[in-house]
């Protein structure tokens, strides 16, 4: 029988936390009284989390294990296990119980009412001071490069499978799963929700991380980096001509010496380096269609739960 509900969790270092996971999604959904499966795909985070999985798999059918090569992130993992779900409606969320299973209910009462898409939203979060305020600073930008994304997006959502089967369209190598959803459709809503504590582990999600998946999207989904080259380029070009007529004013009218060694070396060093920072963002977006052309696939699964 076709599950009506697909759940999809990306497992990364989570050995700890999957059997109370599981425990507490399989409830909340069976107080639906709704068949459902849930798809667990693990993305070689290191730990024991795929003995895990295959434990679970042979005490309940419904939950189907996919195990990658290697670690491809969170993203990737989120639209393989969409690729595998046969649900009509198709959620997920995250492996660290921050987001509670027993709030589904909330999202699928809102998705109800004639909604695509429906966001489990947070009126407080309760990760680490630095961490709301470089999540506030990114999905700020991420606005301006994604018009039409959600700002109070997270990875608690749930879809039809028509809005989640499109995700699998895209190729691009650096996967955004919300920038695709704004893209296919804007038929979406948000339901508060609690946020819960993690009880085991730390966050995956570092400075240097989030940083690094900040500038993916910026060049990914938008031209606002080429643009800030363009500007930084007219800027530069005006204060070098500026300087240089006023240079020659000094000289022609004034008769003060041409400033010496240190200014021009200063003067080569600023506008070199604006050169060098400006073309490393033309080579961000060449660097990506050379990965876009290369066609590599965006994850490779290495064993699933359905091989044993």
């Amino acid at each position: 029988m076709k599950p009506y509900f697909s759940v999809v969790v990306p497992v990364y270092r989570s050995e700890k936390n999957l059997s109370e996971l599981y425990a507490r999604i399989k409830i909340s959904l069976e107080e639906l009284n709704a068949n459902f499966e849930l798809i667990l795909v693990e993305d070689c985070g290191g730990d024991d989390s795929w003995r895990v999985i295959q434990e679970l798999s042979e005490q309940d059918s419904r939950v189907i294990g996919i195990r990658f090569t290697k670690n491809y992130g969170q993203h990737a993992a989120i639209i393989c296990g969409i690729a595998e779900a046969t649900g009509e409606w198709i959620i997920t969320l995250d492996d660290d119980l921050e987001q509670r299973p027993e709030d589904i209910h909330l999202l699928y009462e809102k998705v109800r009412q004639g909604y695509d898409l429906v966001y489990g939203i947070y009126e407080e979060r309760s990760h680490a001071k630095w961490r709301n305020m470089t999540s506030h600073i990114a999905r700020k930008l991420f606005n301006k490069a994604i018009p039409n994304l959600n700002y109070e997006y997270t990875s608690f959502r749930i879809m039809h499978e028509k809005i989640g089967k499109a995700l699998v369209q895209f190729e691009s190598p650096f996967p955004f799963v919300d920038g695709y959803l704004a893209w296919v459709t804007n038929n979406y809503s948000t339901v508060t929700v609690e946020h819960g504590v993690r009880k085991h582990g730390v966050s995956n999600y570092s400075f240097s991380k989030l940083l690094k998946h900040t500038i993916n999207i910026l060049v990914s989904f938008s031209d606002i980096p080429l643009k800030f080259a363009s500007w930084m380029g007219l800027v530069s070009f005006i204060t070098g001509f500026m300087w240089l007529i006023v240079i020659l004013f000094r000289k022609l009218f004034i008769g003060i010496p041409i400033a010496g060694y240190a200014s021009i070396i200063a003067g080569i060093v600023l506008f070199g380096g604006i050169q060098l920072f400006v073309l490393g963002i033309f080579g961000e977006y060449l660097g990506r269609i050379n990965y876009k052309s290369t066609k590599k696939p965006l994850y490779i699964v290495l064993k699933t739960t359905k091989d044993n």
